[in-house]
């Protein structure tokens, strides 16, 4: 842009004033129609002025007099094209808008001193700077989702959750296995799995838990369900009979019993029946497998299922177990729905609560630990059931491994008993017996379970 003058020096100043002046009121006339349309119409675009207007850009550098124009489109060839035509369609309404009205030619001169050129590399998208902006996001996101993820999330994962609740022993984890819901036996797993060494562990440290042996019968529960009890009662039987122990199992969940379906047995007679006076547990134990694993079945399920467990009756029953048993079992209900895990609980030598990684939280275990509490049931420990084998919420199930492992499962030689929980087998048990079972069943504690298999 230059002023036609041939004057004074100082004309010549205040012309170069005066057109600087004058550029930034051409630089915004570069958007209106009165440029555009003419330009529309040199190319035959099927655009109009308004939609022409957000692709074309101009601007000018400071103390200057060029006008910079750009044009944004998807070929490159076109935006050259429209930019060198609002380019030539400027020149025309600058001329046009600057000639005097009484007629001679314009002060002010445009032309082009630098013809647009097809760009060789597209303005936009700016790939990596938005790969860049991307990750950066990305990882904003992430970290601040993870952080949500802990402060908002209560459920108890491992063992880390747990000791923010409690400091009771933890028994053992059992490794999490997705053939677990079709195969849940300890005896359906491999003899050297995390699965099957998980249980060894259990039973393993459940004696160390019970250093004093005054706990010959356990209670399994948890404090919701589906956290894995059953099952977890049912194959801690199993693995303390493998050890050699006579072990009676009692599925006292007389809601959802679930003990029968797991080792295939009828139900339709058990601890039910024994506490109405209907039969004698002498002819409702079913002894399961190849060792000393005699189950009571929950029987027909009653309309008062807290009233029998709580009874004399059941408490009875579990003392004359106690001396014809090494250990037992018992398959207790849930803590939180329920009050027949609390109340149950106080006709027996310890309780063992199963935790379902993932699916209890926080306020939930507290609720339990409290319902034991409040009865002064005597916890035992805890067990970890669905935790992974690998990453940072699992549970080591064996300090060693391979041989050693397969070692503890097969070490059954003897009479005496290496792991579990040690029972009594003293003179005062055959007295006990002697009052709580008919006269024909007299016979010393520790051959009654075989004896009754081989009648």
């Amino acid at each position: 842009m230059a002023i036609q003058s041939s004057g004074t020096v100082q004309e010549l100043q205040q012309g170069n004033t005066f057109t600087q002046a004058r550029v930034q009121s051409y630089v915004k006339t570069v958007t209106t129609p009165v440029v555009l349309q003419p330009a529309i119409d040199a190319l035959g675009l099927k655009v109009t002025a308004d939609q022409l207007a957000k692709h074309v850009k101009a601007s000018t550098d400071v103390n200057t007099v060029l006008i910079n124009i750009s044009v944004s489109d998807t070929s490159p060839v076109q935006a050259a094209a429209t930019a060198q035509s609002v380019a030539n369609s400027l020149i025309k309404a600058i001329d046009l808008l600057e000639k005097p009205k009484t007629g001679g030619t314009s002060p002010v001169s445009l032309s082009i001193i630098t013809p647009a050129e097809a760009p060789s590399e597209p303005s936009a998208p700016n790939t990596k700077l938005n790969l860049l902006l991307g990750l950066a996001l990305g990882l904003v996101l992430g970290i601040g989702a993870a952080v949500l993820r802990t402060n908002l999330d209560f459920r108890i994962r491992g063992e880390a959750d747990l000791r923010k609740i409690t400091d009771a022993p933890v028994l053992g984890g059992i490794a999490f296995h997705a053939d677990a819901v079709r195969k849940p036996l300890l005896t359906q797993s491999g003899p050297q799995s995390p699965r099957a060494e998980s249980y060894r562990q259990l039973r393993t440290n459940l004696q160390f838990a019970n250093v004093a042996g005054q706990a010959k019968t356990v209670l399994i529960t948890s404090s919701l369900p589906g956290e894995g009890k059953s099952t977890t009662a049912t194959n801690l039987a199993i693995a303390l009979s493998q050890a050699g122990q006579t072990v009676c199992l009692i599925d006292a969940d007389l809601r959802r019993p679930m003990v029968h379906d797991y080792l295939g047995l009828d139900r339709n007679a058990g601890l039910t029946t024994a506490l109405v006076g209907a039969a004698d547990v002498n002819d409702l134990i079913q002894p399961w497998g190849e060792d000393d694993l005699f189950v009571l079945t929950s029987g027909q399920i009653p309309p008062n299922p807290s009233e029998l467990l709580g009874s004399e009756e059941m408490k009875h029953l579990i003392t004359r177990l106690e001396h014809a048993f090494d250990t037992v079992i018992v398959d207790a209900p849930p803590l939180l729905p329920v009050t027949d895990a609390a109340v149950l609980s106080q006709h027996v030598g310890g309780v063992v609560i199963v935790i379902g990684s993932q699916k209890i939280k926080h306020h939930d275990l507290r609720k339990s630990l409290d319902a034991l509490k409040m009865v002064d049931a005597k916890l035992l420990g805890v067990v970890l059931n669905r935790v992974p084998i690998k990453g940072p919420d699992s549970y080591a199930y064996s300090y060693y491994g391979g041989e050693y492992a397969s070692a503890s499962s097969d070490s059954k030689a003897g009479p005496s008993t290496s792991s579990g929980i040690q029972g009594s087998n003293d003179a005062g048990a055959l007295d006990a017996l002697d009052y709580v079972m008919k006269p024909d069943d007299i016979r010393q504690a520790r051959s009654f379970p075989r004896a009754r298999l081989d009648k």
